[in-house]
């Protein structure tokens, strides 16, 4: 793996091989390092996971508008990561006359519409009087289930053959349950069966030994909290892993406290940086 800083603004596009680039690596109320949303670029694909409150304004700060994404995936509904997905909707509708692709199932799309989206999104716009829906802003691309060594994914290519691979697992984030017994929704993904991200997670070893037994995993990025919490993994619990395990692992989604640490002596990869390209 290769790191490089941006020169000028941030292409959607490469020579082919496959990118990594952090539009923001901090928590949910992070202000300098904005949120944990991320790019993926391959040859002429890309696709944004997740679209915080913030990500609108810090994506612009490389050179590009939000607009100009086309593909997103969404890993649960906590504002740091879908916030900025009304602005996405507007703007593509309204000034580029084009609606970005989401993947996303069924399940999750009627509940990530009518539990987040709806009220901004729905009654901004009529269609022979009725009000607008996910359809109308955005366009589905379903994920089909496949099994990869001893599991099921979730499984979508962005850009046909060849184009960017998503193996995508349920992760365990928050154990809040509707009135109605409805699990919340949260993944993390497997990029072109090498690159593991997380998303947000509680620590989880059975599921991170399970994903590195069906995939050869190069390089994991892991979102850690310096204290111990009920939905994201602490870096207390992430010491235990095997050392050649946290070789592989750069943190993100990371608190104040826990940046001031000195991660590498712990093992680890270090820090997930914003505003570069890890290039695979």
């Amino acid at each position: 793996m290769k790191i490089a800083k941006v020169q000028g603004k941030l292409e959607l596009k490469n020579s082919g091989g496959l990118s990594m680039f952090f539009i923001g690596t901090g928590n949910a109320f992070a202000k300098e390092n904005f949120q944990n949303n991320v790019l993926f670029i391959k040859g002429k694909s890309h696709i944004l996971v997740d679209c915080g409150t913030l990500c609108p304004l810090a994506i612009s700060k490389y050179g590009i508008q939000i607009s100009d994404v086309k593909n997103f995936i969404l890993t649960h509904s906590h504002a740091d990561h879908i916030g900025g997905m009304e602005e996405v909707a507007f703007t593509s509708y309204y000034m580029k006359k084009d609606r970005p692709v989401v993947v996303i199932g069924d399940q999750y799309k009627k509940t990530l519409w009518n539990e987040s989206l709806r009220g901004g999104l729905g009654y901004s716009k009529t269609f022979d009087g009725k009000t607008a829906g996910f359809d109308d802003y955005f366009v589905q691309q379903k994920p089909r289930s496949v099994r990869v060594g001893k599991h099921w994914y979730k499984s979508a290519v962005i850009g046909g053959e060849g184009g960017i691979d998503l193996k995508i697992f349920e992760t365990s984030h928050s154990n809040a349950r509707s009135a109605q017994g409805k699990v919340f929704h949260s993944c993390g993904l497997v990029v072109d069966k090498r690159i593991l991200f997380t998303g947000d997670t509680k620590f989880d070893r059975e599921k991170l030994d399970g994903i590195l037994s069906d995939f050869d995993i190069e390089w994991i990025f892991h979102d850690a909290c310096w204290f111990k919490n009920e939905v994201h993994a602490s870096y207390a619990d992430l010491k235990t892993l095997p050392a050649d395990v946290r070789k592989k692992i750069y943190l993100c989604h990371c608190d104040e406290t826990l940046l001031s640490k000195d991660v590498k002596a712990d093992g680890f990869a270090g820090f997930a940086k914003r505003g570069v390209y890890y290039n695979f």
